[in-house]
């Protein structure tokens, strides 16, 4: 799998406009949602929903982030695409391109949240609220993740849809269970 020339110009633009300042903000907001990021977070909320004895919210949360994450892992092997790479790069990785972890794992597990608090939230202004918070952290790690070098465009566009739709079939599974 080739970047297309809108990944390579984009690649350049942001590498090409990188400053110190920008850099230790993206490399934080990476950092903070990186895979063990996610994984401590979906920890806390699952020994929250143990304590609640909610058991379908902990099967969701359980099928939908640990396993989302090792199917990242088996899209990347499957594609293994190439990381950008630049005579001066802001981070190094050696591992696959498509699709990025990074956003993969902050798409399934605010996915998660936001269909988790949509039923305690009333209000569609909350709702609206709920949706945009999510939407808007996804958005900072995609755009960490290019901004840094380690990510075209296609690799976050591709991890956010692919998740989205694994988002959608395990709460369509959740649904199910609840309807019976």
């Amino acid at each position: 799998m080739y970047p297309t020339s809108i990944d390579l110009a984009i690649a350049a633009w942001f590498h090409a406009h990188a400053t110190p300042l920008v850099t230790h903000l993206m490399l934080f907001l990476t950092n903070v949602q990186s895979n063990l990021a996610i994984g401590v977070m979906s920890a806390a909320i699952a020994v929250a929903l143990l304590r609640k004895r909610d058991m379908l919210w902990l099967a969701t949360l359980a099928l939908l982030v640990p396993t989302g994450l090792a199917m990242n892992v088996l899209f990347k092997h499957a594609f293994a695409r190439v990381r950008p790479v630049f005579d001066d790069p802001l981070l190094t990785l050696t591992t696959f391109s498509f699709p990025s972890g990074h956003v993969a794992g902050a798409t399934l597990f605010y996915g998660f949240l936001v269909a988790y608090l949509w039923e305690r939230a009333e209000l569609p202004a909350a709702r609206a609220l709920l949706v945009g918070a999510a939407v808007l952290l996804v958005a900072l790690v995609a755009l960490s993740r290019i901004y840094l070098g380690v990510h075209y465009l296609t690799d976050v566009v591709g991890a956010a849809a692919w998740s989205l739709a694994w988002l959608a079939i395990v709460l369509g599974w959740r649904r199910g269970r609840v309807a019976r």
